[in-house]
């Protein structure tokens, strides 16, 4: 027999833990599937110093178990499983684990987004250590900084502009002579003195230093596509934007998506295409990707969840 749950939680990043939060309070029976990554992409943020509540801070892993532990309190219960297959065809709605099947009333996915890195070892390396891929999350930390931005597309012109506030020089790479971005966006960049840009290039290596076990992110290496030559760069910050892949693929041919993969909501609810299946956070937002935005979709989705159930009772 499946286990069934009143309301399951495919997701557990702030949008993920918030929605359990406001689903449990109203005495629904709630079970949150962690996944691969517990904690969503705030587990490999280091500290947080914009989500409100938190006057000096606090580590992503740390704030991500705050939250756990307070959905729990009321009742949701965390299962660190992975959702492999889901049927919408009828309710309550079936879902299958690499260990289990489950039915639900109500389906709440907050599956989140995932950042597009440039796949190098040395990314790997410094990454939270100098390397990010959210200026508006951490570009407080770059202050004085030389910062670099990789990408040439909207996302790519916006953060570089934006870092200006901030890092003593901002550097816009990308690899090609012409940009994806829009023509204003691309004007905007070109204008602000305190951004340079260099074009045809790609990064070879990131750069830096390890000191009693903490490392540091101390310059690039750039590779000219066109004529091979390696040149290094001092930088204490690089952000990469290159765009983000929203975690849909479970939901292929199932929900409505826009073209850039994103799910679908109805208007200014968390309502998906199908009656009794909604969607919070980054895996239905590219425009603010925030902790805290995250946090307040969640909210929206129990409590639309909450108000449809209610409705078929």
């Amino acid at each position: 027999m499946a286990k069934h749950f009143k309301v399951i939680i495919i997701g557990s990043g702030p949008a993920g833990f918030t929605a359990a939060l406001y689903a449990s309070r109203a005495n629904l029976e709630v079970a949150i599937f962690e996944g691969n990554q517990p904690g969503g992409q705030l587990t490999i943020t280091t500290d947080v110093e914009n989500y409100p509540g938190f006057a000096d801070g606090i580590e992503g892993p740390e704030m991500m178990e705050i939250f756990r532990k307070q959905a729990q309190r009321f009742g949701a219960v965390s299962l660190f499983e992975t959702i492999e297959k889901v049927d919408f065809s009828e309710r309550p709605f079936k879902l299958k684990s690499e260990r289990d099947e489950y039915t639900c009333d109500a389906l709440i996915i907050a599956t989140g987004a995932t950042a597009k890195l440039l796949d190098i070892e040395s990314e790997r390396k410094y990454w939270g250590s100098g390397i990010s891929a959210c200026a508006t999350c951490d570009g407080f930390f770059f202050k004085g900084e030389k910062i670099f931005v990789i990408g040439g597309g909207d996302t790519a012109m916006e953060e570089a502009n934006y870092l200006t506030h901030f890092g003593e020089s901002v550097t816009l790479v990308h690899r090609r002579s012409e940009f994806r971005a829009s023509k204003i966006m691309v004007e905007r960049t070109q204008k602000n003195p305190k951004v340079k840009i260099i074009t045809d290039s790609i990064v070879d290596e990131f750069l830096g230093e390890e000191n009693m076990g903490i490392k540091r992110l101390t310059g690039l290496r750039l590779k000219n596509v066109v004529t091979g030559e390696m040149s290094n760069h001092e930088a204490g910050g690089c952000f990469i934007a290159i765009g983000h892949s929203p975690n849909t693929s479970l939901f292929e041919g199932k929900l409505d998506k826009d073209e850039n993969g994103y799910l679908i909501t109805q208007g200014k609810s968390t309502y998906t295409n199908i009656p009794g299946v909604f969607a919070c956070g980054d895996v239905q937002d590219h425009v603010y990707r925030q902790a805290v935005t995250a946090a307040g979709s969640g909210c929206a989705a129990a409590i639309d969840a909450e108000r449809w159930l209610a409705e078929q009772e």
